[in-house]
């Protein structure tokens, strides 16, 4: 059986520019990997050439078997792509457009009907077929675009925030569809949402900058970060003070920014020992008059491992 997703020493140049430098990495049968990275690292780039939208400057990316640059028309049949931002037919109704665009992925035409009864179930869009898509809600197109890519019932799907825009409801009947897909379907899944990763996937690779810097599960992660105290800090006062007077407190391995708005800055402040620093914390705002609005504690998260990796600082081995 072919791999899903091969993706081998990938480049991307733009001139001088390299939005992606020397990445590899793969999906499994059956495998949903998240794809995370903070804004700007190259996620949607890779997604591009995934999907042969795109052609990369060196490297390799194949798609069940298939390289992307040589056939991109049969990569394309076999996979589903959510885009970040879909484009999508006003003025068309939903059922309208959902055959329009069986009939483009190439489906038979004895099983349309079957396939998009099927993608407006799967993503609760059944009371809205003969709306058009122009009225519909941010939330209800988002829903559409992912019943686009069911109809052709791919085995492969890239998701990119496939949960943008949708409401607290809408987003947890996706991500039990993602769930659901995932069981007959290898999917990879770009998300700023650390929560949905570690509910959802069962690798994650984290790119920054254009490199991949991680690729394992969220577990192992979390692991290499095992013994490291996390305390979540806020206080009111000039944020640059703030973090400088945390950074100088002893025991204390780093300080990340987590946050600032209306006076108050927030903070993640990590120990590599264990050690607590509740106490030299709060003798600290008592000193310099900082009002302390709170200061909790925890052991490292997936975003604790995902801020130190984007922040170019290196885990422990």
């Amino acid at each position: 059986m072919a791999t899903p997703i091969e993706v081998a020493h990938l480049t991307k140049r733009y001139d001088t520019l390299a939005a992606l430098s020397d990445i590899s990495f793969d999906v499994q049968p059956g495998e949903i990997m998240g794809f995370l990275g903070p804004n700007g690292a190259g996620k949607t780039t890779t997604m591009r050439i995934l999907t042969g939208m795109l052609a990369p400057s060196e490297g390799a990316v194949r798609i069940d078997g298939l390289d992307v640059t040589e056939r991109p028309l049969d990569v394309r049949r076999r996979i589903g792509y959510l885009p970040e931002h879909v484009a999508l037919y006003p003025e068309l109704r939903v059922q309208e457009y959902l055959a329009y665009r069986a009939a483009i992925k190439g489906v038979p035409r004895r099983e349309q009907r079957a396939r998009i009864s099927a993608a407006l179930e799967q993503c609760d869009l059944t009371g809205v077929t003969r709306q058009l898509i122009g009225r519909l809600s941010r939330g209800f197109r988002q829903r559409v675009a992912l019943a686009d890519c069911l109809v052709g019932q791919p085995k492969i799907l890239i998701l990119d925030e496939p949960t943008v825009g949708l409401d607290p409801h809408q987003i947890r009947q996706t991500r039990a569809l993602i769930t659901e897909l995932g069981r007959s379907a290898t999917i990879l899944l770009s998300t700023h949402i650390l929560p949905e990763v570690e509910m959802l996937c069962h690798r994650v690779t984290i790119i920054n900058k254009g490199r991949i810097v991680a690729v394992d599960t969220p577990d192992r992660l979390r692991q290499r970060l095992r013994g490291t105290q996390i305390s979540r800090v806020e206080l009111r006062g000039e944020a640059a003070w703030i973090e400088a007077a945390l950074k100088q407190l002893p025991r204390v391995a780093r300080v990340s920014p987590a946050g600032c708005a209306s006076g108050v800055a927030v903070f993640a402040v990590e120990t590599s020992d264990g050690a607590a620093p509740r106490e030299a914390i709060f003798r600290l705002a008592v000193e310099r008059q900082w009002t302390l609005r709170e200061l909790s504690q925890s052991q490292a998260s997936l975003e604790d491992v995902f801020i130190q990796l984007t922040t170019q600082e290196d885990l422990p081995a």
